[in-house]
């Protein structure tokens, strides 16, 4: 639909756009990132002939830019520039019915049907129906760059030129409005070229982007292509981390600050307060520790300084436990996102606790162990149906360093090795298979990571995190075990 070839702009001796040249289909939603002075407004005026061009070619639909007229072009084309004049004293419905001109005849245009449908649907579209009567002098500035936008849409373009859209609005205000323009999009093959300051809402939103330093191209693409960490800290000259979005397929960025480095506590496992009774187990942390862990709270990354392990009995049972066992960390002071919580039916008392340092690796681990409800992982196929009862074997581990993401999900998978192990030299089976179980329907694992000091890029068994690792969680899960089966001769927890 639009054709940018080899564009160029100077203001005076300032060259500020180098052979810019791209294309947009119809129907995309299209975003333009840079940073301040990389030369997006004026191509987004470029687009819309505010700025006359110098040097290049602009097509829409196959015809020549230059070539409209500025009123055949509003026919086409609207756009919603950053800084819009205010027209006080105009009401909203009045602002709104502006943007028909564009399709006015005649020295006394008359008002139709499709014009009152046309505003009445952009002003519904940006959620301002029941203001539509209200002066746009006694709307905040988020409220009023909507109507603004309501006037673009009543133009019914085909292309929408946008300049940082969701400038001046609140949180809520921003998704609603690009939910709304990504469905015009699917639904009237709208296509929209928006500029974006925030990384985030263009990755989620877009299509597809372009990146521009300096007046020049440095990539087009889709968000997954184009959102990538050297690329984003050339450009912005900002350290940022790249993750994955966490319901949709599309990356995120996360500025890193420049801060000077924590200097390091010493001994910062030594620091851990536990605290042991018959209900739970907690161990708390002065500072937060980085976590990834499989917990009924928690579960995923996040920033965590207490560990709870709850001891339930094996009757429980509960609709939500995640949300049971919210309820239950309130209750007790605990600040649900902060904390770590899970859930075993075995008796605390019969908890085992492991304590290593060797080098530069410090752990500290933590064990409950039951066989109540063990399967064996490879023969679970042959069970009618797998208990889903609350798991008897929750294991933390608390490291003194920083680990990569890669190393987190190694020493998950390092621990699940030392844990199985355990249960093989154990003799532990599957009641139902006979077979050695490799754990129970539900057990949790827990890897926090003080994100101080050494840093630990792997932690599977041949580095020596790993080891450590497997042997504490090896040794840990043995005496659990122990323990637990000498309680089941006098007692049934």
């Amino acid at each position: 639909m639009l054709e940018v070839h080899d564009l160029s702009y100077r203001y005076d001796e300032k060259t500020v756009l180098h052979d810019v040249t791209f294309t947009v289909e119809k129907g995309e939603f299209f975003g333009i990132l840079g940073p301040n002075g990389s030369g997006k407004t004026t191509l987004l005026k470029l687009l819309s002939k505010e700025l006359a061009m110098q040097k290049g070619m602009i097509t829409l639909n196959g015809t020549p830019l230059v070539s409209f007229s500025q009123k055949e072009l509003a026919q086409l084309v609207a756009v919603l520039p950053q800084n819009v004049e205010t027209s006080f004293g105009y009401t909203v419905k009045e602002t709104v019915e502006l943007g028909r001109y564009a399709h006015q005849r005649g020295l006394f245009p008359k008002w139709t049907d499709d014009d009152e449908r046309a505003v009445i649907e952009a002003v519904e579209r940006v959620g301002l129906h029941a203001k539509q009567q209200q002066g746009i002098d006694r709307l905040s500035g988020g409220e009023r760059q909507r109507v603004y936008l309501a006037r673009a849409l009543a133009q019914q373009p085909s292309l929408l030129l946008l300049d940082e859209p969701t400038n001046h609005m609140d949180m809520a205000q921003q998704m609603n409005l690009l939910d709304q323009l990504k469905q015009w999009t699917n639904e009237k093959r709208l296509t929209v070229v928006a500029i974006f300051h925030d990384i985030n809402l263009a990755s989620l939103y877009c299509d597809r982007l372009l990146l521009l330093h300096e007046g020049r191209v440095v990539c087009i693409g889709e968000p997954s292509d184009i959102i990538e960490e050297s690329a984003l800290k050339h450009v912005f000259d900002a350290a940022v981390r790249r993750q994955a979005h966490p319901v949709v397929p599309t990356p995120l960025v996360t500025f890193l600050p420049k801060i000077e480095p924590i200097k390091k506590e010493r001994d910062v496992l030594d620091s851990l307060k536990v605290t042991k009774s018959q209900e739970q187990i907690v161990v708390a942390a002065s500072k937060p520790f980085k976590t990834l862990s499989s917990a009924v709270v928690g579960a995923g990354f996040q920033w965590a300084t207490h560990f709870v392990n709850r001891h339930v009995p094996n009757d429980y049972c509960c609709d939500d436990a995640e949300e049971e066992m919210k309820q239950y960390l309130k209750a007790r002071s605990f600040n649900v996102h902060r904390t770590v919580g899970m859930m075993t039916a075995v008796c605390l008392e019969d908890a085992a606790y492991v304590y290593r340092k060797e080098a530069d690796v410090a752990l500290y681990t933590v064990v409950t162990a039951g066989v109540g409800n063990a399967v064996d992982a490879a023969k679970a196929w042959e069970h009618e149906s797998v208990a889903q009862t609350i798991g008897t074997i929750n294991i933390i581990i608390l490291i003194d360093g920083q680990l990569t993401d890669a190393a987190f999900v190694q020493a998950m998978m390092t621990a699940t090795e030392a844990k199985a192990k355990a249960l093989y030299d154990e003799h532990v089976l599957d009641p139902n298979t006979n077979t050695i179980a490799t754990g129970t329907s539900t057990d949790c694992v827990a890897i926090a990571a003080s994100q101080q000091g050494a840093v630990f890029d792997y932690a599977g068994t041949a580095t020596p995190l790993g080891k450590a690792i497997g042997r504490s969680v090896y040794k840990a899960t043995v005496e659990a075990l122990r323990k637990y089966r000498k309680r089941r001769g006098d007692v049934e927890c």
